[in-house]
């Protein structure tokens, strides 16, 4: 049997009507589950790149690729999970922050090298980008209780540069 793994797809399509929505439809007429979907316009307005993870086992994924690859919106389809690849999420939080935990949330946010984007008497809304694991490891730091709201972007990924090792510069 076929081991289940978190499969990065990165796809450039065509910025028009409808292209999401096939996209999307391919999806869930077959039963694929995406777990997670950013898409925005690239540097050229006229295209788009979608950025969608989903779980599955190389035979399922191969499958998608070849699915994805026949929808006439899209021009290039890379599954960035193939080779060295960035990807980063944001997160917005709000924070239930009384005197007696400010500080220590805000030492807390300034450890995960977040920023505050909002203050008042008693919430703080942060601001936090990075890897998956390091948003899962800032929410755990929190008590449970204190998380007001929370939003998160979804993945996006670029493929490293070049054929060797990418430094990583931050998380």
């Amino acid at each position: 049997m076929n081991e289940i793994k978190r499969h990065v797809v990165s796809l450039l399509l065509e910025n028009e009507a409808g292209a999401l929505s096939r996209v999307v439809g391919l999806f869930s007429a077959r039963g694929f589950n995406i777990d997670c979907l950013n898409v925005a316009p690239t540097q050229d307005p006229t295209v788009s790149r979608l950025t969608l993870v989903t779980h599955c086992d190389d035979k399922l994924i191969e499958q998608i690729n070849k699915q994805l690859n026949k929808l006439v919106e899209v021009i290039k389809l890379v599954n960035l999970s193939d080779s060295e690849f960035i990807d980063r999420e944001m997160m917005l939080v709000k924070v239930q922050a009384d005197a007696s935990r400010r500080a220590a949330y805000l030492q807390l946010n300034e450890a995960f090298r977040g920023r505050v984007v909002a203050i008042s008497p008693t919430t703080v809304i942060f601001e936090i980008s990075g890897s998956q694991r390091k948003l899962d490891a800032f929410i755990g730091a929190l008590e449970p209780e204190a998380i007001v709201e929370l939003s998160r972007t979804g993945v996006t990924g670029l493929a490293s540069t070049g054929s060797g090792k990418c430094l990583l510069l931050t998380d």
